[in-house]
């Protein structure tokens, strides 16, 4: 990367900047997952060469301003993972020591004490208070949502059960029931809004990651689409000539198939 950024490297690569790199990381990443829903193992391991390749890029532009390097980067991260698994390298990072019973922690505790230990260090550093603070905006807004709630519900703002959560979505369906008779368009979507919200946290309650479900639906439903259109063509009509009686039939045909 050095190389590729000096006087003498790749006009290409000497011209990016933070900025222009964003699409090709954001990019980058949604390659892994695609391959992960793939389960495609060997281009799996050629997209996570690309996304790591994107770090190093970032780092070499951080320590061209003399602001980092790549080693600075790792470095960070590694102290993160010791200090925030006392569990597993106990309470003094840096000093693994052997797990006792009492030590040993469910997924849902892990990820419970992950939020706490990152809520004191933001305090310790003086940092913005909020446990919601520093989460990227840029995200799909599911996934936000959804991230929100993990947050949140580690400090034990959260239902108790997934029924309650499901009893919230309900409430939610009929105020958007409302919304859609008797006020404007705004309301609506602020409803919906809250639709979905809830809908991303009986996700999380139920140990579901919103995302990549709704990615799988997509992709059953085009799936199943393409059959419909491929089985109205043998029948001699297509989706812009048939009824939706005659759709809806054959579409009940495929989900049976499958």
């Amino acid at each position: 990367m050095q190389r590729l950024r000096a006087p003498n490297g790749c006009p290409w690569d000497r011209e990016q900047t933070f900025e222009s790199l964003r699409p090709f990381v954001l990019e980058e990443a949604y390659e892994i997952v695609g391959a992960i829903d793939r389960g495609d193992r060997a281009e799996l391991v050629k997209e996570i060469g690309d996304l790591i390749f994107e770090g190093v890029f970032l780092a070499q532009l951080l320590s061209e301003e003399h602001r980092g390097t790549v080693a600075d980067a790792l470095g960070a991260v590694i102290d993160k993972l010791v200090r925030r698994h006392p569990h597993v390298f106990g309470k003094r990072a840096g000093r693994p020591t052997v797990r006792s019973k009492r030590m040993r922690k469910s997924p849902a505790e892990v990820l419970t004490q992950w939020e706490e230990i990152k809520a004191r260090e933001r305090q310790e550093t003086g940092a913005q208070r909020s446990i919601l603070a520093g989460m990227p905006r840029d995200l799909p807004a599911l996934l936000r949502a959804h991230q929100i709630g993990t947050r949140a519900a580690a400090v034990g703002f959260d239902w108790a059960r997934a029924e309650d959560v499901i009893e919230k979505i309900e409430e939610e369906v009929a105020e958007l029931r409302g919304a859609t008779r008797a006020e404007g368009q705004a309301r609506v979507e602020e409803e919906m809004g809250d639709l979905l919200f809830a809908i991303a946290n009986l996700s999380r309650k139920l140990g579901i990651e919103p995302e990549s479900a709704l990615r799988n639906a997509n992709e059953k439903f085009a799936r199943r689409f393409e059959r419909l259109e491929s089985r109205l063509h043998e029948r001699g009509t297509s989706v812009h000539a048939a009824s939706l009686e005659v759709m809806e039939t054959a579409w009940r045909e495929i989900n049976r198939d499958e």
